[in-house]
């Protein structure tokens, strides 16, 4: 056994990784009955997927994005009108505004908005496909806080009712009843007023919960940048319905370019609202100051000042005016002080308009209004227990810190310019102390007025500013190319469909072909012989067609007659003396071809002259005197046990030729081993070799029993049967063993069985000299 395993060991170490493409095209060629079958198969499965597949179109639109960034032109005008500072927010980039339009939440919008969670679907033969307007709607009255998945045959039923008909779900209703369906919610079936189509047949109605539609949906939504210099945004959707998909798409765009100008608008309300609350305060108190001035005049009697009171007017105008100005400005950042310490109004937009044009204030206004306004898109489906959503309002909290520092800054710097005016204002007024008293009151009073009235000016005009500025709010973004469909689906698409199809057909039976050579354990070709053992082949058999095992007497000119010529002449070369006479037939196992080999092999040896003599000497499993039709009651058996028996007493002569006899197996023995080991055996042989010019033993297989190896000692040549598709590659080992251990002499394979399209490229003998029946092409086309 471990002379077995060196052997295998040195046979691996030996065989040569090498790609015979002669015999891959050969065995392609010889397979293309089955490569036409599998790419005909192919082909059908790839027409049925493309009538059944519903098909997909891709539908394509194109925004322009101002990107102050990038250099977009979308509202120059707008911002060449007037500069407010950056009332409505900060730059818009067209990455953002990408990333906007990849929201889940405006894709909820939409879903909601044109109640895409439920499609509708008609059969038509073995597809099902979508209609986009159906002849009726499915509407849910009230639904269910979690819509599952649930499909509905919607049927026309007699006397103008529908059958709806569900999973474990059967009801009988009429137009704009309302119903319970479980999993929905109260919903009711109404007709189409779109469609004037009447429902006749039936529908398929898929509901599903918004949130898996949404999903679905936004799979399908593609939103990309030609380049990085580009703001033109490209915006793709697949889906089965090209109509379907445009109002899809057109729908997004509107709702995020609504999105927009609602943001913008935002701002701008928050400052409008504050304006108008001061102004009715101020207005308030612009009121009373008047009336206390009018009644100060009744009073007093004041038609007229004096012309010292004119030159002090005159002198201080100039000072009340700078002083008004100030004034103001420290009333205005007061209130924005407060209100941006007032936790209330932490999450409230800033009026951005009231400060002072200063580009540190702008910068933090821009941010800080970004940030809330995309603190309210988040909160729609987040919560405020979110990272997220935590990690807004701490940048919220550090900018409003900034701004407040900034506001409490620039407020001090008008609180010191107020007050030096004051002290500018009270020494002009110093200096004329012959102004009656009464006049210098109505002084005050006058200057009070002033403040006030040119605080109510400012606030005033910052309203209409803030009026002019949102009546000229413009998206973001405009459509330059509206949502279009395209002509062709993208899925499925006939050509690549046809051409993968045509591939597969020729792969499946290509990767058959290598699965089979893979785990094909029997020897298929020559190859298989060479790269298993160095014993010399001898001779190849053709298969034999017939049940005839007696191919060389009664079909002589065959190519298996020629073949067995060609074994006699190989034969010669090993058996060159005239004592060397005795030819061992063995295998590894049954069904091989010993007896076939020997009959035939016999047969053609006598008919050249030389008086051959086959001895069945397969004790435990005799098949060879069956085949040629002669009696086994004695034989070789008898021979053994019985003292008084001759040799020629079991010699019998065979009708097909004069020359060929045979001694068979008689009676099975109970101990055939011993049987042949019996000394009996050797001078039988011995007389037989005197008699005869040729001894053909049959033995039975050595991979199986010994005893073809008690034989072997007898033999001058050994030949060992190989058959194709039935001798195992492991097997030939065994015949490795035999043969470099020089347990049996002269070995030599015989291959027989030979099918020479599975052998080797090229091989085989034809019908060299035979007159055989042509076979019609149908005949050869069901054999191969």
């Amino acid at each position: 056994m471990n002379n077995l395993v060196e052997v295998q060991k040195t046979i691996g170490a030996e065989q040569e990784d090498t790609i015979d493409l002669k015999k891959i095209f050969s065995q392609v060629i010889d397979k293309w009955l089955l490569f036409l079958v599998s790419i005909i198969v192919c082909l059908l499965l790839g027409f049925f997927y493309i009538k059944l597949t519903a098909p997909t179109y891709q539908i394509n639109a194109k925004l322009l994005v101002t990107d102050n960034e990038k250099g977009g032109s979308l509202g120059q005008g707008a911002g060449a009108v007037m500069d407010f500072g950056g009332l409505f927010g900060g730059k818009n980039s067209v990455d953002n505004e990408v990333e906007i339009l990849k929201t889940r939440f405006l894709m909820e919008q939409v879903v909601r908005k044109m109640k895409l969670n439920i499609v509708y679907n008609r059969k038509s033969n073995l597809t099902t496909r979508e209609i986009y307007n159906p002849p009726f709607v499915f509407n849910i009255i009230k639904g269910v806080d979690t819509i599952g998945n649930i499909d509905l045959t919607i049927e026309r039923a007699k006397n103008s009712r529908i059958n709806v008909i569900g999973r474990g779900f059967q009801k009988e209703v009429s137009w704009n009843e309302e119903f319970k369906l479980n999993g929905v919610g109260i919903v009711k079936l109404e007709p189409n007023s779109g469609n004037s189509t009447l429902f006749d047949g039936e529908c398929i109605v898929k509901v599903c919960s918004v949130d898996q539609r949404v999903a679905e949906l936004m799979r399908r939504l593609s939103v990309s940048v030609s380049g990085k210099l580009s703001t033109i945004i490209y915006l793709g959707l697949t889906n089965e319905s090209p109509q379907k998909g445009e109002d899809i798409l057109n729908a997004l765009i509107h709702q995020y370019i609504t999105a927009n100008l609602q943001d913008k608008n935002t701002i701008a309300d928050s400052t409008t609202k504050f304006i108008q609350n001061r102004l009715s305060i101020i207005a308030g108190e612009l009121g009373d100051v008047e009336d206390r001035v009018q009644d100060f005049k009744q009073g007093n009697k004041l038609a007229d000042m004096s012309e010292q009171g004119k030159l002090l007017v005159q002198n201080s105008g100039e000072f009340s005016s700078e002083l008004a100005k100030a004034e103001t400005q420290v009333l205005i950042l007061t209130d924005l002080e407060n209100y941006l310490k007032d936790e209330s109004k932490n999450t409230r937009v800033f009026p951005a308009s009231l400060l002072p044009s200063d580009m540190v204030f702008s910068g933090l206004m821009a941010q800080y209004n970004s940030l809330l306004v995309e603190r309210d898109k988040q909160l729609l489906s987040v919560t405020e227990e979110s990272p997220f959503i935590k990690n807004i309002d701490q940048q919220i909290s550090g900018l409003r810190s900034g701004i407040l520092a900034n506001i409490q800054s620039t407020k001090n710097t008008y609180i010191v310019t107020r007050d030096k005016l004051r002290s500018q204002l009270s020494n002009a007024e110093s200096q004329i102390g012959g102004v009656p008293k009464i006049e210098k009151d109505y002084l005050k009073l006058a200057r009070n007025q002033q403040i006030k009235q040119e605080l109510y000016i400012f606030l005033m005009q910052k309203a209409e500013e803030t009026a002019i500025s949102k009546t000229s709010n413009i998206a973001i973004a405009k459509t330059i190319d509206p949502p279009k469909s395209e002509v062709m689906p993208i899925t499925p698409k006939k050509n690549i469909v046809y051409l993968a199809s045509l591939i597969l057909g020729i792969v499946i039976p290509g990767i058959f072909i290598i699965l089979v050579g893979i785990f094909n354990v029997s020897v298929s070709s020559k190859e298989d012989i060479v790269n298993h053992t160095s014993v010399p082949i001898i001779g190849e058999i053709s298969h034999n067609e017939d049940s005839d095992n007696l191919v060389v007497a009664n079909k002589g000119r065959s190519a298996i007659s020629e073949q067995f010529r060609a074994l006699r002449t190989n034969l010669s070369f090993y058996l060159k003396n005239e004592n060397e006479k005795i030819i061992l037939l063995t295998s590894s196992m049954s069904g091989e071809g010993k007896s076939f080999t020997a009959i035939n092999l016999g047969n053609i040896l006598a008919l050249a002259g030389k008086k051959v003599l086959l001895m069945e000497l397969d004790l435990r499993k005799p098949g060879l005197s069956a085949k040629v039709g002669v009696s086994n009651n004695t034989g070789f058996s008898n021979y053994i046990i019985t003292a008084d028996m001759s040799h020629a007493d079991i010699i019998k002569p065979l009708s097909m030729n004069d020359k060929l006899f045979i001694i068979s197996s008689g009676p099975l023995p109970p101990n055939p081993a011993e049987t042949l080991m019996n000394e009996k055996t050797g001078i039988l042989i011995e007389k037989l070799k005197h008699e005869f010019d040729y001894i053909l033993m049959d033995a039975p297989p050595i991979g199986v029993i010994s005893d073809a190896q008690l034989l072997s000692q007898y033999a001058d040549v050994t030949l060992y049967l190989v058959r194709q598709k039935v001798t195992q590659k492991n097997q030939l080992s065994i015949l490795e063993d035999l043969y470099r251990n020089k347990k049996m002499n002269n070995l030599g394979i015989i291959v027989n069985g030979i099918v020479s399209k599975y052998y080797g490229y090229g091989y085989g003998y034809g019908s060299y000299g035979e007159n055989e029946a042509k076979k019609s092409w149908l005949s050869k086309l069901l054999g191969r």
